[in-house]
């Protein structure tokens, strides 16, 4: 093979030299011009390049670091190497990028468009991969609006010039292979506009594990290594009736949980030993994670996420997290995870302008910020956003088994007037305030991952009174599992706010719950949103003196744990932590000395004992036909007393909201025979003045409320009572 003289530098080198060439491999790689071959190749930093295993040097054009060869290239393999040593006179060897064909199948890029790629993340982002026996790794990211974009990392010095990727077609997705990287690697994508020619460095949208923070680079991750011990859990998981099961949630921020000796992060894999102990004696049947998704900003309590398939590495790596799962499963424990898809945020790094455009985002701030959050709206018009948004469910549920998503924030998905004024927002094209594109998003993506994966819950932070967010797409619905009852969560914390003095006046406030309990599959939450901002820990929300703060919170706790809904309570809130919830700092686990908070905790724990092994107070918790009342309204005394029921088996709870005893307290039973008190929240074991009704309460046939016998009882003061007939 002859070597010919190398050419000079022409309008289409000099672009690529400028880092502004839309198609590298129109120039770069192995050519052929007339009746020779070229083989081309810019490699900065290099002193000398020649063609791996011959004697053929490529030549310098001109003063620049492009190097071409010219002759006969039929001896060259198809994926030849290059070798080049760089100014400290350190020898490199690797195959030519540019000597590849393009990889991805039009089939993805064709579903990608149309909306329809479940699983876009099985071929965006960065994934090891072999070609034709070249180990390396395939980068890809749309990005309609680049005139260029280039891999760059610590490979290649961050130099954006070096690794220019192809862009495929009218599809907005540009890929590159490149041979000889590993996992572990460290990379961005250098974005060149064609708005304005800015350069931009981003993290990729679908990077499966970032730097720690304050680092923002993507790292490349490999195939898991770990082997799901999960099998059994899974099959069950999929054919259980969770409607009718118990579901007592224990919510948990994992930064602040608790810490390690050093005041550090606990990994994933030692978190879920400590977890899987503590919910286990606490008796919750799932723990749900405020966001592990990947973000940069701690304070943020993960809400405002940059890395949609990363795990943070705060806790360690995408396979511990992995292990934490599998782990809680095989302690029959479910997870599930807060999932943030209603906004992102601004930082630079990350989707913000991913391309230079309003790209992930609307570019009319009316539609596309939070400006109350500072933060920033996806486009839920545009298909490839929408594949962005399922493929990332369906990856937790799939590569991390997670049990169910809950969805932050859906009230600022659906009204297009969200926190915003007159002249703030546009109305849709029927003049309303409904986001039809974000409600078309939201149902498809119950109606997607309810059919991937039977048995996975979705569940919707919803504070409004939109109609139908749990029932099916099919009669209307948006199709949501479950929805947090944020009305029986305000109504019961203002009511238990007041003075019992003033409470007779305020009673309708606990008893209009029961008008819309069956409405929706309702989740009652105590949630991490309660108890900081000034809103004063759960404890210090209770009025009077020590004694009856804790008297009212344990009555709050017994009557969310009878009331008709699944539970959730926020970490801490279990004992009764006085403080606020503080995210950077550990629970304050040392209150647990003192008799009162272990009188909550081990309230706490029987209370869900006591759920989850008492049908009547779970079988139907979404149906009518679980709940009576006896008497709802006793204003005058602040009574309550209700039953609720699977079928002829009945329990009787009646809750006393003032701090004087009712003695000699006269209810109406359904049923003949002696009735066994099962729970008492004022019991010594609890911190309670230990007042009760011994162990049985005979009912007498005197007719009373409806019913043909009653039962005569104490009520113990600012407590809860449930009795069970005995068979």
């Amino acid at each position: 093979m002859a070597t010919k003289k190398a050419a000079q530098i022409t309008p289409d080198l000099q672009r690529i030299l400028n880092a502004n060439h839309h198609d590298p491999f129109s120039v770069l790689g192995r050519h052929t011009e007339g009746d020779e071959d070229i083989v081309r190749a810019f490699i900065p930093r290099a002193t000398e390049v020649r063609l791996a295993d011959t004697q053929y040097q490529l030549e310098r054009v001109g003063d620049s670091d492009l190097f071409e060869w010219r002759g006969n290239a039929s001896e060259l393999p198809r994926h030849y190497r290059l070798a080049w040593q760089d100014a400290q006179n350190q020898t490199h060897i690797a195959h030519d990028p540019y000597c590849f064909e393009p990889v991805l199948p039009e089939f993805d890029l064709y579903l990608f468009g149309e909306g329809k790629h479940w699983h876009a993340y099985h071929f965006l982002g960065a994934r090891p991969k072999e070609i034709d026996g070249v180990q390396g790794v395939l980068f890809a990211t749309w990005a309609p609006n680049a005139e260029r974009i280039s891999v760059v990392g610590d490979f290649n010095h961050w130099d954006g010039r070096c690794h220019p990727m192809r862009v495929r077609g009218g599809s907005g997705v540009w890929e590159l292979f490149i041979p000889g990287l590993d996992v572990g690697a460290l990379y961005k994508f250098e974005i060149r506009s064609r708005i304005g020619g800015q350069i931009l460095l981003k993290a990729d949208p679908y990077g499966r594990q970032f730097e720690l923070r304050p680092g923002t680079a993507s790292i490349v991750v490999g195939d898991s290594e770990h082997q799901w011990n999960d099998g059994a859990w899974m099959e069950h998981r999929g054919q259980r009736d969770w409607l009718r099961e118990p579901m007592s949630i224990y919510e948990v921020h994992l930064g602040s949980w608790q810490k390690d000796e050093h005041g550090g992060f606990l990994n994933y894999r030692d978190l879920a030993v400590r977890l899987v102990d503590y919910v286990k004696e606490m008796g919750f049947t799932h723990i749900e994670l405020l966001p592990v998704t990947e973000h940069p900003y701690d304070g943020s309590w993960g809400y405002q996420t940059t890395g949609y398939y990363a795990p943070t590495s705060r806790f360690g790596s995408p396979d511990d997290f992995r292990f934490f799962v599998d782990y809680l499963h095989a302690n029959d424990i479910g997870v599930f995870l807060d999932w943030a898809p209603g906004h992102f945020p601004k930082d630079a790094f990350a989707l913000a302008r991913f391309d230079g455009s309003a790209l992930y985002e609307h570019e009319d701030p009316r539609l596309g910020e939070h400006r109350d959050w500072g933060t920033l709206i996806f486009n839920y018009g545009r298909n490839e956003v929408l594949n962005f948004l399922f493929s990332s469910a369906l990856y937790w549920l799939e590569e991390f088994h997670i049990d169910g998503l809950r969805v932050d924030a859906v009230a600022s998905m659906l009204y297009l007037d969200y926190s915003r004024d007159e002249g703030e927002w546009i109305p849709n094209k029927y003049g309303g305030n409904e986001n039809l594109d974000a409600i078309k998003f939201i149902r498809q993506l119950n109606e997607v991952t309810h059919e991937k994966h039977p048995g996975s819950l979705m569940m919707a932070e919803e504070s409004t009174s939109w109609p139908m967010v749990s029932r099916p797409i099919y009669v209307g619905g948006l199709g949501y599992s479950m929805k947090w009852n944020m009305g029986w969560m305000n109504d019961t914390l203002e009511y238990m706010s007041k003075d019992p003095i003033h409470r007779h006046y305020h009673h309708g406030v606990l008893t209009f719950s029961l008008l819309y309990a069956f409405t929706e599959n309702f989740i009652l939450p105590f949630s991490h949103d309660e108890v900081v901002h000034g809103k004063a820990s759960m404890l210090y929300k209770m009025p009077g003196d020590e004694w009856q703060r804790f008297a009212n919170l344990r009555l709050l706790y017994a009557y969310m744990f009878t009331h008709p809904g699944k539970k959730l309570l926020f970490m801490g809130c279990e004992f009764g932590q006085g403080n606020e919830w503080n995210a950077d700092a550990p629970l304050d686990w040392y209150v647990l000395d003192y008799p009162l908070h272990q009188g909550v905790k081990k309230l706490v724990g029987d209370l869900n004992q006591l759920y989850r092994n008492t049908p009547a107070l779970y079988r139907h918790d979404f149906e009518s036909e679980g709940f009576e009342w006896v008497d709802c309204n006793d204003a005058a005394q602040s009574v309550l007393t209700y039953l609720r029921r699977d079928g002829d088996e009945i329990v009787l709870v009646a809750l006393n909201f003032t701090p004087i005893p009712r003695q000699g307290y006269r209810l109406g039973v359904p049923f003949e025979g002696v009735y066994e008190e099962i729970f008492n929240s004022d019991s010594e074991y609890y911190g309670g003045s230990n007042m009760g009704n011994g162990q049985y309460v005979p009912s007498e046939p005197l007719a009373w409320m409806n019913k043909d016998h009653s039962i005569v009882m104490t009520l113990p003061p600012l407590a809860a009572v449930v009795l069970r007939k005995k068979a």
